[in-house]
């Protein structure tokens, strides 16, 4: 059943690359949602200590499906040529052999430096907005969510993508990363929600510290 299954997204992959990455992105980020809701619910009902006849868990459909469309609309199309677009760069311009221990590297960090932040201002922003929120008030969420999530995300990403960049073919780069994405996906949107959760201060602080410091210099 598998094999029937991974082949047929191979021929999909084949024929309409673009779609078939639009279309698995937007499902994992919705089942990354999906999951995220049901950790919050869980942790909610035991830190209240509810009975589950209390605290039912009810799906949220309306933020399943925006979440969902940020994987439609942004992860699949953007990832799709960003990862083209990163290998051919790495080949062509800096003349760098794929697999090397250089070009590996290279793509990590650019990865890292590039898309990482940009897929977050971009996350925390389309959520903002689609959840009513005013510019000023998404400013708010991106300067008490963006810097937790880039430091967190920055400690795990580059050995993901060491082992993707070094292993995996190209075309399978983002369907990779879209299986890591299901996690991260229930995370990022758990971290949205956890709106201003006392162990983001401390982010907060070390943010606000270094740039007083840096002012300072």
């Amino acid at each position: 059943m598998m094999l029937k299954v991974w082949n047929w997204y191979q021929n999909c992959l084949s024929v309409h690359p673009v779609k078939t990455q639009v279309i698995s992105s937007g499902i994992l980020w919705g089942v990354g949602d999906l999951a995220a809701q049901y950790i919050t619910h869980s942790s909610t009902k035991k830190r209240l200590q509810l009975s589950d006849s209390d605290a039912k868990f009810t799906i949220n459909w309306n933020r399943m499906a925006v979440t969902s469309m940020f994987g439609f609309g942004f992860v699949g199309p953007v990832g799709h040529f960003w990862y083209e677009g990163l290998d051919k760069f790495i080949r062509l311009k800096l003349h760098l052999m794929p697999k090397s221990a250089r070009a590996v590297a290279t793509k990590v960090a650019m990865d890292g430096i590039i898309f990482g932040p940009v897929h977050l201002l971009v996350f925390f922003t389309y959520m903002g907005l689609c959840a009513g929120k005013t510019l000023p008030q998404v400013k708010e969420d991106l300067k008490r969510n963006y810097v937790p999530a880039l430091i967190l995300e920055g400690g795990v990403w580059p050995v993901v993508q060491v082992f993707n960049f070094r292993y995996v073919p190209v075309k399978y780069q983002l369907l990779y990363v879209n299986l890591f994405c299901l996690l991260d996906s229930a995370f990022l949107s758990w971290l949205e929600q956890q709106k201003d959760a006392p162990w983001k201060q401390w982010f907060a602080l070390f943010h606000s510290s270094n740039e007083k410091g840096g002012q300072s210099r």
